[in-house]
């Protein structure tokens, strides 16, 4: 059967199945009362297998788009009643439902049913039962079915606007997701850490006003000093032994303070600092292995911190409920927190007033070692001034500035947010704090103190041409954030998307699909890393089954492009990368991203070539450009 293109967005419910029967039993194919009745008999005793555990999943191609939850206590007729947005951009010639039996390492299939695509393209809701089948399509002992309700409505005909662009301040935001936009905000926008005075070039903008290039790691110190209740962090690492002030034209009084040295001050003027830093657990020092792979320096943090009255909680990746033994290996010991933010309570504007508001910062905001640059971005000139305590190369292999350097070159964004944004990204940091920092006796109990902080508000009028409308977006799951609604129809009516017993805030993901499909004109991504879409790459060498690295991203700006060719429409897409991503480039960590990130560009060109030979005209360029000189 001939592959179609789903491009657009795939509402589908899991409803129920019927007839089932476990081929790992011997009682699969009893009369399903004897079967509830063994299987609870064993699952109260602890004897043989217990209940059966089931559960089913949504496959486009080679992709698996969906997941219900684990039900156990009805082994022939379980209903899940699950329902999915789903965005699709994937070629397949059916909608592919499996049905599993969970098991401690692994999951049984009972069988698959089918969907034929082709059904879905009227954009008619289909509510349909569906024979389960083997691996040979050849039907099973006792017609097991499942019903299943879907409706796919293609990209090109979203009332939400395909093509249509974001720059309307009617633009309502991203749907779907945990966090609404919110209007009346005033954004500070940041490139690296630091920016000397006499920035260049002189960028011109609207009402002959010039660029004001803003200071993050000022700023971040201001606030951080001016902070009379609240201060919380997250990080990948946070580093006691950093400065955040370093440059000598831009003095503050107590600048040339450690960020250790700051919030312990700050903590012992009354200020509640509460800390959650990411647990690399391969950073045991018994095993001298004390600063871990990824030489974050949490272990060394959290000492630093012990005994004093900040509060620093080292916070491991836990594995979701229903993720198997290797999986929850695989989470705990290799994949990281990465949300960095820093939130305080701030003076308000003018300092009329006692009462105070709410600052979030939020970005590539690694307070850590390596990470202050500028826009110069010297390997040398600065291992005297800037960077003389403060030196960090993890690519090459006997760079330090004993011998001269060089230095790792960083470049990042970040951004200061006022408003009723800021508060989210506070609900944020007390939701990972109730579920893994300590529960809620320490955070502060800002309800209580209403008459002293502002609660959300807007900061800028609708009409002050400074005014922002902000989105908070993230990737986190219920392991690592409190208050995720455990039933699937709340989760969904949230923006949350269920999963196999674990609940997941995708919307990053979601809010990058969004954008791209409504951009009119061009699409610029900047990013240490680039790889995704593995559903659609080639099976040279690799079954892209296996490689989860199925995010829509790489597939979402291929198809955008092969729109624009079709419609003849002028369209730029600029991807810019590092050479390769930090590490040593032989190394094999970086060496499999990079083979990935290749795959992922030859997918993306290969859609890209066939839509350019459809209209007689080819022409493509891939640019890389390497950096020479001293700085």
């Amino acid at each position: 059967m001939a592959h179609l293109l789903l491009h657009g967005t795939l509402d589908a419910t899991i409803l129920e199945a019927d007839n089932l029967t476990n081929p790992t039993r011997a009682t699969g194919g009893a009369p399903g009362i004897f079967r509830k009745f063994v299987e609870g008999f064993e699952d109260s005793l602890g004897l043989g297998q217990g209940a059966t555990r089931l559960y089913a999943t949504v496959d486009l191609g080679r992709a698996r788009v969906g997941r219900t939850r684990v039900i156990a206590g009805d082994p022939v007729n379980p209903r899940w009643y699950e329902a999915f947005h789903i965005y699709c951009a994937h070629f397949a010639a059916d909608v592919v439902f499996s049905v599993k039996a969970a098991q401690p390492i692994g999951a049984t299939l009972i069988g698959r049913a089918y969907l034929p695509a082709r059904d879905l393209l009227s954009g008619q809701e289909v509510d349909r039962w569906l024979d389960i089948l083997d691996a040979a399509r050849k039907p099973l002992r006792h017609g097991p079915k499942i019903r299943v309700r879907l409706r796919f409505q293609d990209v090109a005909a979203d009332p939400r606007g395909w093509g249509r662009g974001v720059g309307s301040a009617r633009y309502p935001g991203v749907p779907y997701t945990f966090f609404s936009q919110r209007p009346g905000c005033r954004v500070t926008l940041y490139q690296d850490a630091h920016v000397p005075d006499g920035f260049a070039p002189r960028i011109p903008l609207a009402g002959g006003r010039l660029y004001q290039p803003g200071r993050c790691w000022e700023d971040v110190f201001d606030a951080v000093s001016n902070a009379r209740h609240l201060i919380y962090i997250t990080g990948w690492s946070v580093y006691t032994e950093i400065t955040l002030l370093r440059d000598g034209a831009r003095p503050r009084p107590g600048g040339d303070a450690t960020l250790g040295e700051l919030l312990k001050r700050k903590a012992s003027e009354g200020v509640r600092v509460l800390m959650l830093v990411w647990d690399d657990r391969t950073s045991v020092e018994s095993l001298g292995m004390k600063w871990g792979f990824m030489s974050t320096h949490d272990a060394e943090t959290a000492e630093y911190f012990r005994g004093t009255d900040v509060r620093c909680v080292l916070c491991p990746r836990n594995p979701d409920a229903g993720s198997s033994a290797v999986m929850g290996a695989q989470i705990a010991y290799m994949i990281t927190h990465h949300q960095k933010i820093v939130v305080v309570d701030h003076e308000m504007p003018g300092k009329h007033s006692d009462r105070r508001r709410i600052v979030s910062f939020v970005g590539g905001l690694d307070l850590c070692d390596g990470r202050y640059d500028t826009q110069f971005h010297s390997l040398f000139r600065t291992l005297d001034t800037a960077h003389h305590k403060d030196f960090h190369q993890p690519n090459l292999a006997g760079a330090s500035i004993d011998n001269g350097g060089p230095r790792e070159p960083w470049h990042d964004i970040h951004s200061k947010i006022e408003g009723p944004a800021a508060w989210d990204v506070l609900y944020n940091f007390e939701q990972r704090w109730r579920k893994q920092g300590g529960g809620i006796d320490l955070l502060v109990d800002l309800k209580a103190m209403a008459d002293l902080i502002i609660p959300p508000s807007p900061v800028m009028f609708p009409e002050d041409q400074e005014a922002w409308n902000v989105q908070l977006f993230r990737s986190i799951d219920g392991g690592a954030c409190f208050g995720f609604p455990n039933s699937p129809e709340i989760a969904a009516q949230s923006g949350l998307v269920t999963g196999k017993n674990n609940v997941l805030d995708r919307s990053i993901q979601d809010a990058y699909i969004h954008a791209i499909r409504r951009a009119k004109h061009f699409i610029y991504i900047e990013n240490q890393y680039f790889l995704g879409s593995s559903f659609g790459w080639k099976a040279d060498g690799i079954k892209p089954e296996e490689i989860e690295a199925l995010h829509l991203i790489p597939k979402e700006l291929s198809l955008k492009i092969v729109s624009k060719i079709e419609a003849g429409e002028h369209f730029a897409v600029y991807v810019v990368l590092p050479m390769w991503p930090e590490g040593p480039p032989a190394g094999g960590s970086v060496q499999a991203i990079l083979d990935w990130q290749r795959r992922t560009m030859e997918m993306m060109y290969y859609d890209i070539s066939v839509a350019l030979e459809a209209v007689h005209w080819m022409g493509q360029t891939m640019l890389g450009r390497r950096m020479h000189g001293a700085s």
